[in-house]
C-alpha cells in the first residue's frame, strides 16, 4: 500500500509558445567578387507548448507555484544563408484526467482538451515562424535587397487546468459518515478526520492492493442535499465521481442511532443528487455499507434497517472501520466489483468486431 501525494484539483497558468527568429540582412563578401549578393538567413521557428498526460503524475500542485512558463525562442538568421536554429518546445506534463479551458470562458464551457490516456499529446500553443533573411527577396529587378522581415510573436494562453479522478472506487456519502477512516484503515492514506461537516475539503486518494492487484480508492468530499446545483461544494465535489468505476455509499449508523436520521432519506438525497448531476452515475456498480456498527448496542435495529434496504434489492455490508470489522470482506467486494468493471471496459462496444488474440 501507498499513500496519495498532496491533492489539488485546479489550477490557472499562462503559456506562452516562443517567438520566431529575425530574418538576417547579410550580402556575400569574397574576394576577387565586387558585388556579392544577399545571403541573410531565416530566423528559426519559435518552440510549441505541448500538453502530454503523464500517468505518474496524480495532482496539479506544481501550478501553484508555477504559473507562467514559456517555451524557447527561435534563434535570428545568420550570414551565408544560415537558418536561425528552432526554439525548443515547452512540454507540460498533466496528470490523466485533467481538462483543459480556456481561462476566460465559463467553468463548464467545451474544453479545449480532455487527456484521458496516459502519453496523449496537445499542442495547446504554437511556435511564431521565423522571419525571412534579405537572401528570400532577391528577384531579377531586385539584386540588393536591404530589408529582412522579424520573426512572428508565439502565442499567449491563459489556461484553466481541472483535474477529475480516475480512482476505481469512489466512497460517497454525508459528512462524517466514515468514508476518511475507511480510506485510512484500508490504505496508507492520511486525510483529516474530525466531527464536524466539510472535514474533507479535498478528496484524498489511497492505494489498495490485495492478491497482486492494485486500485485507488478515493474519499469524495461529503455531499449534501443541492450539490448537483451547486450547494455547498456542489460540482466541485461532484465532479470527481464522474470516473469512478465503483461506487461505494455510506450510511452512517451513529447518525441512525444518536441522532435518529433516516439513512433512508440520506441514501435516496444522495442518489438523487449523483443523478441529477450526471444520470448514468446511477448506473454505476454500487455497494452500500452501513459504517460505524461499533457505536451500536443493540443489533436489532440495525437488522431492521437492513431488511427495509433489501425489501429495495439492497444488500448491505455492515462496517466499523475503526475496530476493523468488516473492512477484509469490503476490500475483497470492492476487488471483485472493480476487476468486473475493468473487464466490462475493456470489452469491445456492440457493433465492434473483436480482435483475434
Amino acid at each position: 500500500m501507498k499513500s496519495a501525494q498532496a491533492f489539488v484539483d485546479e489550477a490557472l497558468i499562462t503559456v506562452e509558445s516562443g517567438a520566431g527568429g529575425n530574418g538576417m540582412v547579410g550580402f556575400r563578401r569574397e574576394k576577387f567578387v565586387a558585388h556579392g549578393g544577399p545571403n541573410g538567413g531565416d530566423g528559426g521557428h519559435g518552440g510549441n507548448v505541448i500538453l502530454i498526460a503523464d500517468s505518474n503524475l496524480s495532482t496539479l500542485l506544481e501550478f501553484q507555484s508555477r504559473r507562467i512558463l514559456t517555451a524557447g525562442r527561435g534563434q535570428n538568421g545568420g550570414p551565408n544563408g544560415r537558418t536561425g536554429a528552432r526554439g525548443e518546445d515547452l512540454e507540460i506534463r498533466l496528470p490523466i484526467g485533467t481538462i483543459v479551458r480556456d481561462a476566460e470562458e465559463d467553468v463548464e464551457a467545451e474544453p479545449l482538451i480532455d487527456l484521458s490516456k496516459d502519453g496523449q499529446c496537445f499542442t495547446i500553443a504554437r511556435g511564431g515562424n521565423g522571419g525571412f533573411g534579405n537572401q528570400r527577396f532577391k528577384t531579377s529587378t531586385r539584386q540588393a535587397p536591404d530589408f529582412a522581415l522579424d520573426g512572428r510573436p508565439g502565442q499567449t494562453c491563459q489556461l484553466r487546468l481541472s483535474l477529475k479522478l480516475l480512482a476505481d472506487v469512489g466512497l460517497v456519502g454525508f459528512p462524517n459518515a466514515g468514508k476518511s477512516t475507511l480510506l485510512t484503515h484500508i490504505s496508507s492514506a492520511h486525510p483529516k478526520i474530525a466531527s464536524y461537516p466539510f472535514t474533507t475539503l479535498t478528496p484524498s486518494l489511497g492505494v489498495v492492493e490485495l492478491d497482486h492487484v492494485r486500485f485507488v480508492v478515493a474519499d469524495i468530499p461529503g455531499l449534501i442535499e443541492g450539490a448537483s446545483e451547486g450547494a455547498g461544494l456542489g460540482h466541485q465535489f461532484l465532479r470527481h465521481v464522474e470516473r469512478t468505476r465503483v461506487i461505494v455509499h455510506l450510511l452512517d449508523l451513529g447518525a441512525f442511532l444518536l441522532e435518529k436520521r433516516d439513512l433512508l432519506a440520506d441514501y435516496d438525497a444522495i442518489r438523487q443528487e449523483l443523478g441529477l448531476y450526471r444520470p448514468d452515475l446511477l448506473e454505476r456498480q454500487e455497494i452500500v455499507v452501513l459504517s460505524k456498527l461499533d457505536l451500536v448496542t443493540d443489533l436489532k435495529e440495525v437488522d431492521d434497517l437492513e431488511e427495509k434496504l433489501k425489501a429495495r434489492g439492497i444488500t448491505p455490508m455492515r462496517l466499523s472501520a475503526a475496530s476493523r470489522v468488516g473492512t477484509s470482506e469490503l476490500i475483497r467486494t470492492m476487488l471483485t466489483a472493480v476487476e468486473n468493471a475493468r473487464k466490462k471496459e475493456a470489452e469491445p462496444e456492440d457493433g465492434q468486431e473483436r480482435s483475434d488474440p
